[in-house]
Order: structure tokens, then sequence, then C-alpha cells
């Protein structure tokens, strides 16, 4: 077992600074037991991997997702900004339309130090809205999220696959990554200028119009009693105040796996997507990064949106 000397250590090493933005309380704390990986090595895994996240967290509201006790506990959602963030911490104040409370206080990321904060707080995960803090509803990207009621990640490579044709056919490039979980998501980066609103209506179309030509292994059906073995299509990531997790995020799940952004020739049926984890991640981020372009790809909705009634 390493001191909390070492491990702190480590981290500070990774950071490429002398210290840290946020002190790491109880570094040692094993948040995956069958695996051995602590609180300390998932915040060293995100000072790491940080300029390669940063872009997909920049000026976006991020919803919490606190597991304190790793796998060994319960985990809860939040979107309030917690106690204990540092008092600097950028946020979003966002109008409620149906809640008690009036006003949410989102957390807004970008930094080293709110990303180290947050895993203080026990958030392995990071989740984060399709529009920046200053215009939340004109999200600049679209995601599908492919979820396999089978529980089989082959299912869902499959689905990704079809997602692909039927966005090529509106001449949309998409990026894939694997959940992090059992299935895969599915982007498409967008000039921000249509109301989110606009853009869920688009993503609902597209999804039912291609579940209506694959009836046998893709529904759009809400129910899990509904979905019978079929892949569901999530097209309500794009709502407003929804989120998705975000690429090279960790995820609870055994062996600590990342979501990770996959070149399409990469989406198969073989792939095991805990085969990429914060234990072994350092060699893939050596690879070059087949999202490279995604910001550089942002592209206009308005012909597509035109066209999906024709898939």
């Amino acid at each position: 077992m390493k001191t909390t000397a070492t491990k702190r250590a480590k981290v500070v090493a990774a950071a490429g600074a002398k210290d840290l933005p946020v002190t790491i309380s109880h570094p040692d704390k094993v948040f995956w037991p069958e695996d051995g990986y602590t609180k300390g090595d998932l915040a060293e895994f995100y000072v790491s991997i940080f300029s390669k996240l940063e872009p997909y967290v920049r000026d976006r509201l991020l919803t919490l997702e606190r597991c304190p006790e790793g796998m060994a506990g319960q985990c809860f959602y939040q979107k309030e900004m917690p106690k204990g963030m540092p008092a600097n911490t950028p946020t979003k104040r966002i109008k409620n339309e149906e809640s008690k409370r009036a006003f949410t206080n989102y957390v807004v990321g970008g930094s080293l130090e709110t990303q180290l904060a947050l895993v203080n707080l026990g958030c392995i995960t990071i989740h984060a809205m399709g529009g920046r803090a200053e215009r939340p509803r004109r999200p600049d990207w679209i995601c599908f999220d492919l979820d396999p009621d089978s529980g089989e990640f082959s299912d869902a490579a499959r689905a990704a696959l079809y997602v692909k044709e039927g966005l090529d056919t509106l001449k949309l490039e998409s990026f894939a990554k694997t959940s992090g979980s059992r299935g895969v998501h599915v982007f498409v980066p967008m000039r921000a200028g249509p109301d989110v609103d606009v853009v869920r209506s688009f993503a609902q179309e597209f999804s039912a119009r291609l579940a209506a030509a694959h009836p046998k292994e893709l529904t759009t059906e809400h129910s899990i009693a509904g979905r019978k073995g079929r892949v569901y299509l999530d097209p309500f990531r794009n709502g407003f105040g929804q989120t998705v997790v975000t690429p090279y995020s960790v995820r609870r799940k055994p062996k600590a796996p990342v979501s990770t952004p996959l070149a399409w020739t990469e989406v198969k049926t073989s792939l095991i997507p805990s085969s990429f984890n914060i234990g072994n991640f350092a060699e893939r981020a050596k690879k070059a990064d087949p999202w490279s372009d995604f910001f550089r790809t942002r592209q206009s909705l308005e012909k597509a949106i035109q066209q999906v009634k024709k898939l």
C-alpha cells in the first residue's frame, strides 16, 4: 500500500506543479476494492488527462454524481454547487421551471481546481450540458445515448453503426465513444444557434425514424419493459438541463473504466469497454486522438432538420 505522502507526491508530479490547487483528503481511501484503485489514483488520473478533458467541460454546466464511498457505497446526483467547493468556483444560476427550488447554482467546468475539488467530494464521473454557460439553451453538440437492453456492448456497437449510417445520409459527421458502461455515445458537433428544444426535436425525429427502419434491433421505447432486448436510442440527453458523461470521464464500474473517444474503425462488437481504464489509460493517451477535429467539425443543422423526415 502506498503512503499518503507517496500518493500525493505522484499527483503533484503528474500536475507538473509544486502543489495542487486543491488538497485531496484521504487519498488512500479505496474506491475500487477489487482493483485497488484509490481516491488518490482517481485524482492522479484526472490531473494527467485534464488537457484532453478540458475542452469538453470548459464553460459547461455540470451535474455532479457523488460517490463518496466509491464502489462500496451509494451514489447521488447533485445539481446545486455543494458546500466544500473553493470560494472562487465559477457557477451559473438557472431558473427552475418545475422545482420547489427557484434557482439552481450549477458548477461551471473548465479548470483543474474545479475538477479536483469535485474528486475530493467523491465525484467520479463528469456529466455536462450541451450548451455553454453563456448560452445554455444553444448547444454545440448533439448526443445519442445507445443503451442495450441486453446489457451487451456488442449490441450497442451495432446500433452505433446504424446511427452513423443515418447521420451520414444527412451529411452530418459524427463521433463515437464508449459510455464507460455498457453503451455507446454518438456525438455530432454543431454550430451553436438552434434552441435546445429544436435540437431535441431533431434528435427525437431522427431516433424514431432510425428505430422504425430497424425495429428488431432498435427502439425509442422509454419503458424498460417495452424494449424487449433491443437497443434504446435515447434522444433526451439533448433536452434543457440534461447532461451526458463527457469523454475521458471515469465511471463507477468494475475496473474503473474510462469513457473513451473511438475512431469509427474501432466500433466493433468485440470491443470490451473496461479495457480502457485508469490503470492503463496512459498508453491510450499516447496515441492519436480520434476526436482531435471534434470542435473544428461544427456543422449546421438547418439542412438535416429539413431532410430528417425523408430517412
